[in-house]
């Protein structure tokens, strides 16, 4: 089923072009250089395919809510999330959206210096220039208010958002928005979704925080629950004027 994702235009983008790559349930927002279209398409498609084959192997890992033994003959990428989730503690499949994101821009590097990706709110970037992202956080007050700032000549960082109110995604809590930050967008979306399933009610946004301190390689985290907000670590933020 389509979502309409009218979020993805909170990203600034100056300077880039954007495109949409689709394949089966990934949905991919890019923004480069210049139209590399066709190379997201092949990337996309490839660790797409990778992840969906291995499941048929291995039919526990869509399924599995907690992490499983690393299997070390599987595809990179698969590692990969193996890995986000042992530290997370959460299911493998919790990192699938970040794995892509971050697996197919890292590819498209080779073709353009700068790479956005977003996949179903999560996000994976390298700017040589200063952006804003713009937080969704569903119905909340606080949604499209308040804006994460990315340096300048930032490389290779993962913002991911899970949320227990918003969109399709497995969260067994409440809140608006829970945001992680890392180098890595695997981990991000795995972390997301542990903050995430720790927030129920606004008494427990310090909860979902002590989990992102918790979780190695997780540099900032963010919790948004109708009203209230938490934040934690290296992430710096900017009130947004709601009619730019």
């Amino acid at each position: 089923m389509y979502q309409n994702r009218y979020y993805r235009s909170w990203v600034n983008s100056h300077g880039l072009i954007s495109f949409q790559v689709t394949c089966g349930q990934t949905d991919l927002m890019i923004q480069a250089q210049s139209d590399i279209h066709k190379q997201a398409a092949f990337y996309a498609t490839k660790y797409h395919d990778l992840i969906s084959k291995y499941i048929k192997y291995n039919p526990t890992f869509e399924k599995s809510l907690i992490p499983m033994v690393i299997d070390k003959q599987a595809p990179p990428i698969v590692i990969s999330m193996f890995e986000a989730s042992d530290k997370a503690g959460v299911g493998p499949m919790a990192a699938v959206a970040g794995a892509i994101a971050e697996y197919t821009g890292k590819d498209l590097l080779r073709y353009s210096k700068e790479i956005i990706i977003e996949n179903g709110g999560d996000i994976f970037l390298s700017t040589s220039h200063k952006r804003t992202i713009a937080v969704y956080a569903g119905n909340s007050p606080l949604s499209g208010k308040i804006g994460i700032i990315i340096p300048e000549k930032t490389t290779t960082k993962g913002i991911c958002t899970s949320s227990g109110t918003v969109g399709h995604s497995l969260s067994f809590g409440k809140a608006d928005a829970a945001m992680a930050i890392s180098c890595s967008a695997v981990l991000a979306d795995a972390a997301a979704t542990a903050i995430g399933n720790v927030v129920k009610t606004v008494e427990d946004i310090d909860s979902g925080l002590d989990i992102a301190r918790s979780i190695s390689g997780i540099d900032g985290a963010l919790i948004i629950i109708g009203s209230k907000l938490g934040v934690w670590g290296n992430i710096e933020l900017v009130r947004l004027d709601q009619d730019n």
